[in-house]
């Protein structure tokens, strides 16, 4: 096996795992923000501790997508080409919920700011439920022949692994930004939060869990995935632990490692397959029939050794920047600029 079809496999299941695990704490503030506010100082508080980094971290799903297509051609051209459906969804969740981050404070109404709140929680919802069907999708199997090509209408993708992969996404994103808001935010928020980590997140982590197990047992894990299982049933409990014991820095870390070691798990399961044919396992995709060719792999490896730190490098000062806690005392209360034209007649001052 080419070692370096190896290699960018593990690089994409990296891609995807640091997607998974730095935007799903965007997508679940987003979500949180229909259920888990109570009024627009909280709402704002909540959006001002992803605000410096939310937009970053979705380069992480534009860099696995363009590293697919360049390392797997097939892979990206049978995965994309039959969920075309699930993945125009994902795009127009990610475009509303930019859009409503924008545009949210831009008018200060009150039916504005429920329109893009809305905006944003059902946005981040989709692109959530989206994502996770796909790469479930891509890890138990699609319908498609020995072209690559899908079997049956748009929606045949549509059935349990689907399902089961989006509400596991959702729900990590739910748990993870849960204890993610309890450790960046402070006030009422971080109070709401650090009880949701410690009641409902085993509830919300199931569904990934069923996704790893369900990987395994679909194709013959090896002692390394079903490690990795374990690891992250380790990690998922200690999480719980300290989320009790309000350790809020510690839960955060056995969440973060729950998602972290059950992605890997998941991409661990399914290897040497990119794409599980459910119409023939002849027609599964493999890093043996769906790689490019070593030379460019090889450039690849190359560009990606250079540009990869400092990708790392940068972001991992922008964290660093915006460490501190958001207090609702930082919020600083809406204001509305008038036309010039409604000057004090006096004073010759603009109103504010």
């Amino acid at each position: 096996m080419e070692p370096l079809a190896i290699t960018w496999f593990v690089l994409i299941a990296v891609l995807w795992i640091g997607y998974l695990l730095l935007e799903g704490f965007d997508l679940g503030v987003g979500m949180r923000m229909l259920f888990s506010s109570r009024d627009e100082r909280e709402r704002r508080v909540m959006l001002n501790t992803i605000g410096p980094v939310w937009d970053g971290n979705e380069v992480w799903l534009i860099t696995a997508g363009a590293g697919t297509f360049a390392a797997f051609p097939e892979w990206y051209a049978s995965l994309f080409s039959t969920l075309y459906v699930p993945l125009t969804f994902a795009l127009v969740g990610l475009i509303i919920r930019a859009v409503a981050i924008e545009w949210r404070g831009k008018v200060h109404t009150q039916r504005w700011r429920s329109l893009w709140t809305a905006c944003i929680g059902l946005g981040s919802l989709i692109a959530a439920f989206c994502v996770g069907a796909m790469l479930s999708l891509t890890s138990l199997g699609l319908p498609i022949d020995g072209n690559g090509d899908r079997v049956g209408g748009p929606f045949a993708w549509l059935g349990a692994p689907a399902i089961i992969g989006g509400l596991a996404v959702v729900g990590f994103a739910l748990a993870h930004s849960a204890t993610f808001l309890a450790l960046k935010a402070d006030g009422p928020v971080r109070e709401r939060s650090a009880r949701f980590a410690a009641t409902w997140a085993p509830l919300c982590l199931a569904p990934a869990a069923i996704w790893a197990v369900w990987v395994q047992l679909e194709h013959g894990g090896s002692m390394l995935s079903w490690g990795l299982v374990l690891l992250a049933v380790v990690g998922a409990v200690f999480g719980f632990a300290q989320a009790r014991r309000r350790k809020e820095g510690l839960a955060f870390i056995g969440y973060a490692a729950f998602g972290l070691f059950g992605s890997g798990a998941v991409f661990a399961g399914m290897f040497p397959r990119l794409l599980p044919s459910t119409v023939d396992p002849a027609f599964d995709l493999t890093l043996m029939n769906a790689a490019n060719s070593p030379y460019t792999l090889g450039v690849m490896t190359i560009v990606a050794a250079v540009s990869l730190p400092i990708i790392l490098g940068y972001q991992a000062w922008s964290y660093w920047i915006f460490r501190q806690r958001v207090t609702p005392g930082m919020i600083p209360d809406a204001h509305i600029v008038l036309p010039a034209i409604l000057r004090d007649k006096d004073a010759g001052a603009t109103r504010v």
